[in-house]
């Protein structure tokens, strides 16, 4: 007992989690400092270990702070606390508190930061004009700026990420070495002496200009109407003026997005409130670290202003606002709004890609890929490494914006993600508690369905789902989703023992993985994946019902799915399908998803009506000649496949109102005819559980073409079928939770990105007794399905032994 009387004690703790470039050991060496204490903290394969000597009551916290005052970026998933035993030289006096250089190996428990969005301290030095980071368009430091997209490989150090190629100066380096800088070991630490560039240059690679004499023209341009291609942090923007209609009628036409809504960027959220209605949980979503896409409903515009495009989002009255997130982004609304953009300016910012390819990442592919679309191009020499677009969700609130009644809300989850990507990964999903086996599970590799791809990777209880891949209809997103697997493979140092895939023999990722990935293949029902991926974000032992709400995917009967009760038990690992909607044909089979006035004339021909009476089918003047084909291709099954498909119903109705007679983007007549709706109207169309247990929805569509055979208007009748189908859906759950003997009702699919059903649904559940699980940490639509396949492959590999 060093001093002979102090009591002194020796501890040792190990934290795993994301606490690597997050300035996690610079706050460890501040609190362990601040108290007097001795010893060390150093990066090692199993986490981050921490030893400390010193005083009883110093130790105790120390260990306190360590787990509530950690930095803003740092996520601790586990903390593992030990004594030991105290000898002479561990007192304070004679050793201090050291940082000691990391130790390599293998099975790191480390994870990596997701890209953060700009802090106020950095933006404070930018916006100094004595700070030598002054507007300076790639200052960070640990609190905030790139991590993901610019690395390489484990371990997260310069030498590893984008930035080796940038030595630092003398300055920066000082801030690198000094362990109570914020900058001390921020990877991404730059300059203008040492750092990254920017410049301007126009679509045939004429050189224009450079610095900060670049952002300045750009914002010119841009306020004039021009086209641009902005490099960011994980790829390239092609923005334009969001209040000139004819430049962002230009990008559409450019792009070949013409219908598909388009996301805005306004500097602060001032500009946002002048644009769209913001609560106060809007407002926390649009400020935090991650900055995302944030759909919510259209407000008039700043007054006295100019308002967005109409053009912007033609099909639903949300409207996806982010807030910058890089400092580049703040130094061109500072030059847009001097170049007169007003002090609302807003710029459209969507993804720097033609429809259905991969978002351009690198300087030459872009000029490659993008030349056809962006008059110049604003570049700059920091790599990105890794593609990751901008994340999409939606708050569910203001409620009042929208007219919708606020007597929904509790049971459901507080947003609903479209597109989980930047700012949420790599962040883990935890399913610690779906078996008994915490460790020692091989990695399991889930691959995803066709549209909307993600992957995900198990390690020991955690899932790695990626970012947004897209749709793997072409080489080029073929070659991004192989990207990924090898990249977040080699960042967790993981080796997958299995691969889980859809069941669609024709599906690229499914081809991928029984072709060429060279592990043992297990093919999962998509639908089943859904309930999964619910059922694993809630770590859920046991049985429960699953309602899968969704478009199609191929069911184990050769069908398409898409609306279904299922049965599934994560401990038997077992799962069956009890009921489901409708049986419908979908004539034509890809081209009724296209066309949605086929599926609403399939289901007329299902209920014995194959000619209009008194009024003419919506779809008659465009598709005449087609829709007199249409009941020989019914009546014969001649490439009508048959489904149940939720989605396709909402498509059907939709088209059935003359609301989508074609559909240029999934979900647009859907979207339309959650649109429409009357909020005033409170009636709801019979959607009845018939005999046999399935939900009788044809029967809910015949009341809608009735009252539209009537003259009753689309707002009404869409009203009334999303009342009516909430109401079944609850009902069946009901019947079949009883029957089977369950409490929890399990919501996933695509469909859940209806602002109405995520809202109403849970609370009618619980209205019923029953216990809603819904997605509260990625997306409900097939973003989620590599989850529900890694989860599910994890189980199977735990049961097998």
């Amino acid at each position: 007992m060093p001093n002979g009387f102090l009591p002194y004690e020796k501890r040792r703790f190990v934290v795993t989690g994301q606490v690597q470039g997050v300035g996690f050991r610079p706050f460890v060496y501040r609190i362990a400092v601040e108290r007097g204490l001795a010893g060390f903290v150093k990066n090692t394969p199993e986490g981050v270990v921490i030893e400390i000597t010193g005083p009883a009551v110093d130790a105790a916290s120390f260990g306190h702070a360590l787990r509530t005052e950690i930095p803003p970026l740092a996520r601790i998933v586990s903390l593992d606390e030990e004594a030991q035993e105290v000898k002479p030289p561990d007192a304070p006096t004679e050793g201090g508190f050291q940082i000691l250089k990391s130790d390599q190996g293998e099975g790191h428990a480390v994870l990596i930061s997701p890209d953060t969005a700009t802090c106020a301290d950095c933006l404070a030095e930018m916006a100094d004009p004595n700070d030598r980071r002054y507007l300076y368009p790639f200052t960070n430091c640990t609190n905030c700026g790139p991590r993901y997209t610019i690395t390489r490989s484990i371990p997260y150090d310069r030498a590893t990420t984008s930035m080796a190629c940038f030595p630092l100066c003398e300055e920066c380096a000082a801030e690198y070495e000094n362990p109570l800088d914020r900058r001390f070991h921020a990877q991404p630490n730059a300059c203008p002496v040492c750092g990254p560039r920017v410049w301007l240059q126009e679509a045939d690679g004429m050189p224009v200009c450079q610095g900060q004499d670049a952002l300045r023209e750009v914002a010119r341009r841009l306020a004039a109407g021009t086209i641009a291609a902005i490099k960011g942090l994980g790829g390239f923007h092609l923005a334009c003026d969001a209040t000139n209609e004819s430049a962002v009628q230009l990008l559409r036409e450019r792009k070949h997005r013409p219908h598909k809504p388009l996301a805005v960027m306004v500097p602060d959220i001032e500009a946002a409130a002048a644009y769209v209605f913001i609560d106060e949980s809007a407002a926390r979503l649009l400020t935090g670290p991650v900055r995302p896409i944030a759909l919510l409903p259209r407000a008039s515009g700043p007054a006295g202003g100019k308002a967005l495009a109409a053009s912007i989002a033609t099909d639903t009255d949300l409207v996806g606002v982010m807030l910058p997130y890089t400092p580049l982004h703040h130094v061109l609304f500072r030059y847009l709004r001097e170049a007169g953009g007003g002090s609302h300016p807003a710029l459209v910012m969507t993804s720097g890609n033609l429809s259905d390819e991969p978002i351009a990442l690198g300087n030459r592919e872009a000029l490659y890929r993008l030349a056809d679309i962006a008059d110049c191009f604003l570049l700059h020499d920091r790599d990105i490494l890794i593609r990751t677009d901008d994340s999409v969700v939606m708050p569910l609130t203001p409620d009042d914006a929208l007219g919708m009644p606020k007597d929904a809300a509790e049971p459901g989850p507080p947003l609903i993600y479209f597109r989980r990507a930047r700012g949420y990964t790599p962040s883990p999903v935890d399913i610690q508690n779906l078996d008994d086996r915490t460790d020692g599970v091989p990695t399991v590799l889930g691959v995803g369905p066709e549209l909307k791809n993600t992957i995900c990777l198990t390690k020991g209880s955690q899932a790695f789902l990626s970012q947004h891949i897209g749709d793997l209809e072409n080489l080029e997103t073929m070659g991004f989703f192989r990207e990924i697997i090898t990249h977040l493979a080699a960042i967790l140092q993981v080796s997958p023992a299995i691969v889980v895939h859809d069941l669609h023999p024709n599906f690229l990722a499914t081809r991928w993985a029984v072709e060429e990935s060279g592990l043992p293949a297990h093919g999962l029902q998509h639908h089943v994946a859904h309930i999964h991926a619910v059922l694993a974000e809630h770590r859920f032992r046991g049985a429960a019902l699953g309602l899968a709400l969704d478009g199609t995917g191929l069911g184990e009967d050769g069908t398409l799915w898409g609306g279904e009760a299922l049965f599934v038990d994560t401990e038997a690992l077992t799962h069956e399908r009890v009921a489901h909607f409708s049986p419908i044909l979908l004539p034509g089979g890809d081209a009724a998803v296209k066309e949605p006035w086929r599926i609403a004339q399939s289901m007329l021909h299902s209920l014995g009506i194959t000619e209009p009476s008194g009024r003419p089918w919506p779809w008659l003047d465009e598709f005449g000649p087609m829709s007199r084909m249409l009941p020989q291709m019914l009546e014969k099954k001649i490439n009508a496949p048959i489904t149940t498909s939720c989605g396709r119903l909402f498509d059907g109705v939709a088209a059935m109102l003359g609301l989508a007679n074609t559909a240029s983007y999934e979900g647009q007549a859907a979207i339309r005819l959650e649109g429409a709706q009357d909020y005033s109207e409170t009636s709801a169309y019979p959607c009845a559980v018939s005999a046999d247990g399935n939900l009788d929805t044809l029967a809910l569509f015949a009341m809608a073409h009735q009252d539209w055979a009537t003259g009753v208007s689309a707002g009404v009748i869409s009203r009334r079928f999303h009342l009516g189908l909430i109401r079944g859906l609850a009902d069946w759950a009901a019947h079949h939770t009883g029957r089977l003997g369950l409490e929890r009702v399990a919501l996933s699919g695509g469909v859940f990105q209806n602002r109405t059903l995520a809202l109403a649904l849970p609370k009618a559940l619980a209205d019923r007794g029953l216990i809603p699980l819904v997605h509260g940490f990625v997306p409900p639509n097939d973003g989620c399905i590599a989850l529900g396949q890694a989860a599910w492959g994890r189980l199977l590999l735990v049961k097998n032994g």
